[in-house]
């Protein structure tokens, strides 16, 4: 395998976020083991909600993992993201059910790792695809469950991205919404931000009442959880965020 540097770092952090064992993930007896398998509990947290699904749909699926996990509650589950290295990557996981990356560890030295997807995961009810989610493809249909993890911050223009989650959700199909909320005009303009400012009255605006209000006919918030999450850098540096995850279901 090459150097860790001559890859892209931010994919290796992802493969092993989206599919790193514990200990790879967090090597140590303490720190946050709640918030590992995040791409998993984005799915398996919010199952109570699926209302018989045939199809399933992970917008910004990265690497794959949460559309893995989709799989076993749809007959089919699409993952799409625009980032080539992730789709590529994920297809590499559904082709041959493994995958190889690094796990940092300081400086240059990394240690490479080969892990599997779960026994009992059908992988062949997946389709990875690149895409922008913020634009509707009316190729793809309509599903039963929609899921957006860590994407409404990550796109210039969120609206749109919630607009394209109704359109492809089927009335009575569950939509998932989890996000950090970590407004920045790096990724999102400042007047698409939904929260993390004051509006034109002086007030805080908060991101959640930003989705009711755009929701809000059409779907009903039905659950919001607080979900942690922990992205490795390096052996003794880590991201902990809490995003919120609220759950949909649209109207007939």
């Amino acid at each position: 395998m090459p150097s860790i540097y001559e890859t892209d770092v931010l994919l290796q952090q992802y493969l092993l976020f989206h599919y790193g064992t514990a200990e790879d993930q967090l090597p140590f007896p303490f720190g946050p083991q709640d918030a590992l398998f995040y791409p998993v509990r984005c799915v398996t947290a919010f199952t109570s909600f699926f209302v018989e699904p045939a199809r399933a749909l992970d917008l910004g699926c990265a690497v794959g993992r949460s559309t893995f996990e989709l799989a076993r509650y749809a007959g089919e589950a699409i993952g799409i993201d625009l980032s080539q290295n992730f789709i590529h990557a994920a297809r590499t996981m559904q082709r041959e059910g493994e995958i190889s990356f690094f796990r940092l560890e300081e400086g240059t030295v990394a240690t490479p790792l080969r892990r599997s997807l779960p026994a009992g995961l059908d992988r062949h009810r997946c389709r990875f695809q690149t895409g922008d989610a913020t634009l509707h493809d009316p190729r793809l249909g309509t599903f039963d469950v929609v899921l957006a993890a860590n994407l409404l911050d990550r796109v210039r223009s969120p609206q749109s991205l919630l607009q394209n989650c109704v359109r492809y959700l089927r009335p009575g199909g569950t939509l998932i919404v989890a996000s950090p909320y970590t407004w920045l005009p790096d990724f999102t303009p400042a007047d698409a931000w939904l929260g993390g400012k004051l509006d034109s009255q002086g007030r805080r605006l908060e991101t959640l009442a930003s989705l009711r209000t755009l929701l809000e006919p059409g779907c009903r918030l039905l659950h919001t959880a607080d979900l942690p999450f922990l992205i490795r850098e390096h052996a003794r540096k880590y991201q902990w965020s809490v995003a919120q995850a609220s759950v949909w279901r649209r109207d007939g």
